[in-house]
């Protein structure tokens, strides 16, 4: 039993359980701005005003366009060298979010489009002005066509929280790493923070399919 490991990670499991608090907080975090930026994107991308459909489709396309780790590195790495020294954390929380926002705008969009033609028309003949129609009619039945992708994209998010580790935020995966590099114990190390991370992508994407079967009612 203990040539597998198991005797270190016991007596590690505290810093374990410290990076697994320290990954739902990055991830929690990203999360909640990703959403935003989501919102604020998707929004853009089906606005009348040509400007802001172009700065919605140039971030879009050029976060999606290159990999989180070079993103994540530029700004923790690269600004320094333009006067801007980045906090670890900001760099990893910030870079999830922007990254994350990228996808979850084009899932905003998505849903919006979706929404039939007529149903904004009849509310715009109901005295409904653009805003209100989109407020009162169109965003209620897209959350719910959003939300499938959405759980996806945050399932996605909180794997990717994984690489802040590289710009020293130690959260579950740095934890692992410090473990093995005094017990050498992979084997049993790994196989635990992959529990962790199935356990709390579990609860992210059970906590959306809830959430999604709850408000079917309501459309």
């Amino acid at each position: 039993m203990n040539s597998l490991g198991l005797e270190a990670v016991e007596k590690s499991f505290p810093l374990l359980l410290h990076g697994a608090l320290v990954t739902i907080e990055v991830t929690a975090m990203a999360l909640v701005l990703g959403a935003l930026a989501g919102l604020l994107g998707g929004l853009a991308r089906v606005s009348p005003l040509a400007p802001l459909r172009g700065l919605a489709a140039a971030y879009v396309s050029v976060i999606r366009g290159t990999p989180f780790i070079v993103q994540l590195f530029f700004v923790y790495y690269a600004f320094p060298q333009l006067g801007l020294q980045v906090p670890p954390m900001v760099a990893a929380v910030g870079c999830l979010a922007v990254y994350s926002g990228a996808y979850q705008t084009e899932i905003v969009r998505g849903a919006i489009e979706s929404i039939e033609r007529g149903q904004v028309e009849a509310a715009r003949s109901l005295g409904l002005s653009a805003g209100q129609a989109m407020r009162y009619v169109v965003l209620p039945q897209a959350f719910l066509r959003m939300l499938p992708p959405l759980g996806n994209e945050f399932v996605a998010l909180t794997k990717n929280s994984a690489l802040v580790s590289l710009v020293t935020v130690q959260e579950l995966l740095l934890s692992a790493q410090l473990i093995i590099s005094a017990t050498f114990q992979n084997f049993a190390v790994y196989l635990t923070i992959g529990v962790m991370y199935y356990i709390i992508t579990s609860v992210v994407s059970t906590g959306t399919q809830l959430l999604e079967r709850r408000l079917k009612v309501y459309v």
